[in-house]
């Protein structure tokens, strides 16, 4: 059991990574890919323990894409590099706040973006915002970038907004006037600044030293600026142009502008801010870019991207438009009353964007996902000419082309979205039966293919998951990142020439993944992962995965511990270092990880079998394969556990109100009272899609609080919007007050509450994860392997005081 209850330490080399929480945490983590346009080099992430065991650093790696030399690291730093991408010349971008070696010296430095060049050498800044950037794109047969950078919202550019963000904080004001919905996100609060999208020319960089501008002399007849003229005349701060078309009028507003014009670093990027429209009077885009997600044309002549609107009520919905790089013109591409779209990509000839749809839910009809098409250039005009289009809320049929529903008969979930080099399909990942596969689904522009009438073909056969999909110039090959419960995130490369040669389409052959020399060695596992399923009593298939320790047969058969996935709409299907079965394997639990009604990745009559009915389907999904689980011999059915997370952690407290079957139940983040919780919770308005009033009622573990007779394990942190702490401090109260099991006339309870007063809805600092981890086992071993409180592997950490 080495380190699991101790003091942090040096790992100990004696014991796998899974029997020692230290040497678990310090498992560098790999995530990310991006592949160069000439296809000879692969970049992804690492992410490694930081020397104070409190926090992760993040450094970029190359790997050989031909899988012949080892990967080699390209960057470090204490603060940490990620976002790689590369630009058409093959330069690597990434955004990093480590400190800038041509600037001054800045302890709050904000993520600035940096170029590494493809020639050698060290990399630089290139662009810089008030509050950093992200999200970084770049075109692959142009000098264009873009980046998304946050603006307060009456700031007119860059430089005013540092000007407005100093004065805050001199100020020491941290108050938001909110005038929209919603103003908490997962662990933040939303605002005051807003996402702004700007775009760049590469060819305006000078790679030379930063040298200090003269003090500028203002002429001596010249007037004195009047209060609305362009902020930021007098600063020293990186300077970006107005909006496009500015048409600035008047002597005070040209000598500033030629004043910022001198005053512009060279080395730097001229952000361009193409998110407020066309005009000198382009307004803002609000909250339109929130949490958005781009793509950027070959040519960088558009960007597309999700665009927010809202309404009715504190509602939003996100629809796509398409930006000019050039003018800013903005058009609506799709915008469906009942459905959201998401996940751009622009195919390579820039004629078409893909994207998936998602239907608006309803209490009473889950979401549906589809992939859809759209052109990228409407029939009544070019891109971005003001004269096609305008910039007003429109329907997709008053503004552009309908949507194209591609295998609309396809009964998945598109997870993302890679275009073939020759524009002749896409490649599309899918959860699929507790897997992640790689599909391709044909394309054909005028509609008359096997796209819009057969389905999507499985490229790869691993029994895995696949993200971060790359696709050779050539369309030969593609990268990706390959994970799932018996490895993390690992590089590897698929031959999908083969796949295409072995046969015609719709009877081709899936072909196995090739690993690539990661960064990273696969750590060796403390068990076997076996698939496991049983028909549940409306005789529908329900599967899971199920960890088993080394050894466990009928002779030793192993405590069972029930582990319910989060979501509800997801899948044990991808490795996670935050739920980690390895650990309890590591301590002798044999762990069910099921997908019950709701999970995705089984069709969609699967996911409507649990909508708005959490506590029957899926309840009795999780007691119908449990029961299979039990009764195999290397399973002990009478030491038995359940735990769960968000809604892992609210399907945990249906449990100990329905059933005294387990010895010991862990809620983790947990929704307990649903009626105080709809309103709540960081988006009420998609709560209100969930259920009704009285279905919340219906299906609230609250209202079985009496029934409750088991030893319960409550974790909530303080900083979780989506379940709010509001939940867990309920749970706790009714826990000692009502349940079954209630706090002596003492005060003494069997029941503990783990509470993090720093911590989200995950528990992310790793000090706090070892904890947690340490807690949960205690707790375990006590109640289900018999240990003595306090003593032993139910040892509680000493960091706990």
């Amino acid at each position: 059991m080495s380190n699991l209850a101790g003091t942090p330490g040096t790992p100990d080399p004696t014991v796998g990574p899974f029997h020692d929480l230290d040497r678990y945490l310090a498992i560098p983590r790999v995530g990310g890919l991006a592949l160069s346009p000439d296809g000879t080099r692969l970049v992804t992430t690492v992410q490694t323990l930081d020397p104070q065991r409190t926090g992760y650093r993040a450094a970029l790696w190359e790997v050989d894409p031909a899988g012949q030399t080892p990967a080699r690291r390209l960057t470090r730093s204490t603060k940490g590099e990620s976002s790689a991408t590369f630009t058409g010349a093959g330069d690597v971008l990434f955004t990093s706040a480590r400190p800038d070696p041509d600037g001054g010296s800045d302890d709050d430095a904000t993520s600035a973006l940096w170029l590494l060049p493809a020639s050698g050498g060290e990399a630089r800044v290139v662009a810089t915002a008030p509050a950093g950037v992200s999200g970084p794109l770049a075109a692959t047969d142009a000098p264009v970038v873009s980046v998304a950078a946050s603006v307060l919202p009456s700031a007119r550019d860059l430089a005013h907004d540092a000007e407005l963000r100093s004065a805050r904080k001199d100020a020491k004001v941290a108050a938001i006037l909110h005038r929209a919905y919603p103003v908490r996100q997962w662990d933040h609060d939303r605002g005051p600044d807003e996402a702004h999208r700007f775009v760049g020319d590469l060819t305006t960089l000078v790679d030379a030293p930063a040298q200090p501008l003269p003090a500028p002399v203002a002429p001596t007849d010249a007037p004195a600026a009047p209060t609305d003229a362009p902020a930021g005349s007098g600063s020293t701060a990186p300077l970006t142009a107005a909006p496009f078309a500015a048409g600035a009028q008047g002597t005070a507003a040209e000598h500033a502008a030629e004043h910022a014009a001198a005053e512009h670093d060279a080395r730097l990027l001229d952000l361009r801010d193409v998110s407020r429209g066309v005009g000198h009077d382009g307004t803002a885009p609000g909250r339109a870019l929130h949490e958005h997600s781009a793509d950027l044309s070959a040519d960088g002549t558009t960007l597309v991207t999700t665009w927010q609107v809202p309404g009715p009520g504190p509602q939003v919905r996100s629809t796509l438009v398409a930006i000019d790089t050039a003018t800013g013109a903005r058009r609506t591409l799709v915008d469906e009353p009942r459905a959201e779209a998401h996940s751009p990509r622009i195919s390579p000839d820039g004629a078409w964007v893909a994207f998936v749809r998602e239907t608006i839910s309803t209490p009473h009809q889950a979401p549906e996902e589809s992939l859809a098409v759209v052109p990228l250039h409407a029939p009544d005009g070019p891109a971005g000419t003001a004269e096609g289009h305008d910039d007003s809320a429109t329907t997709r049929a008053e503004n552009h082309a309908s949507p194209r529903t591609l295998v609309p008969h396809w009964d998945r979930w598109p997870t993302s979205l890679r275009w073939l080099p020759d524009g002749s399909g896409l490649l599309v990942t899918a959860d699929d039966d507790g897997r992640g596969p790689v599909f391709l689904v044909p394309f054909d522009p005028a509609g008359n293919g096997a796209a819009e009438h057969g389905t999507a073909e499985r490229v790869t056969s691993d029994d895995a998951t696949f993200t971060d999909v790359q696709v050779a110039p050539d369309g030969r090959t593609l990268y990706a990142l390959r994970t799932s419960y018996l490895e993390p995130a690992h590089p590897v490369r698929v031959d999908l020439g083969a796949f295409l040669d072995s046969g015609m389409a719709g009877g081709r052959t899936p072909v196995p993944a090739t690993p690539l020399r990661g960064p990273v060695a696969t750590p060796d596992l403390p068990g076997t992962l076996v698939d496991v399923e049983t028909a549940a009593g409306d005789d529908v298939r329900v599967r899971g995965w199920l960890a088993l320790p080394h050894g466990a047969s009928a002779e030793d058969p192993a405590p069972l511990l029930l582990w319910i996935h989060g979501g509800p709409l997801g899948s044990w299907n991808a490795w996670s270092w935050r739920w980690n079965p390895w650990l309890m394997v590591a301590q002798g639990y044999a762990v069910l990880l099921p997908d019950p009604a709701l999970s995705t990745g089984y069709g969609q009559d699967f996911v409507q079998r649990g909508w708005g009915a959490w506590g029957k389907a899926p309840y009795t999904d999780l007691l119908a394969i449990t029961d299979a689980v039990e009764a195999r011999p290397e399973i002990d059915a009478t030491r038995t556990a359940a735990m769960g997370g968000s809604f892992g952690g609210y399907m945990a407290n249906w449990v100990a109100g329905h059933t005294d079957r387990f010895r010991a139940i862990v809620t983790h983040a947990s929704l307990w009272a649903l009626d105080q919780f709809g309103p709540t919770t960081d988006h009420a308005y998609y709560w209100a899609r969930e259920m009704t009033d009285e279905m919340a009622l219906e299906n609230s573990p609250h209202r079985f609080v009496q029934d409750i007779v088991t030893p319960m394990l409550v974790i909530h942190g303080d900083k979780d919007y989506r379940v709010p702490i509001g939940e867990g401090l309920r749970l706790w109260y009714e826990l000692l007050a009502s349940s079954g099991l209630p706090a002596g006339p003492d005060g003494e309870t069997v029941h503990r509450f783990l509470f993090y007063p720093d911590e989200n809805h995950w528990i992310l600092q790793p000090q706090h994860a070892k904890v947690w981890y340490q807690v949960v086992l205690a707790f375990l071993a006590e109640h289900v392997l018999g240990a003595a409180p306090g003593e032993g592997d139910a040892a509680l950490p000493t960091t706990l005081g």
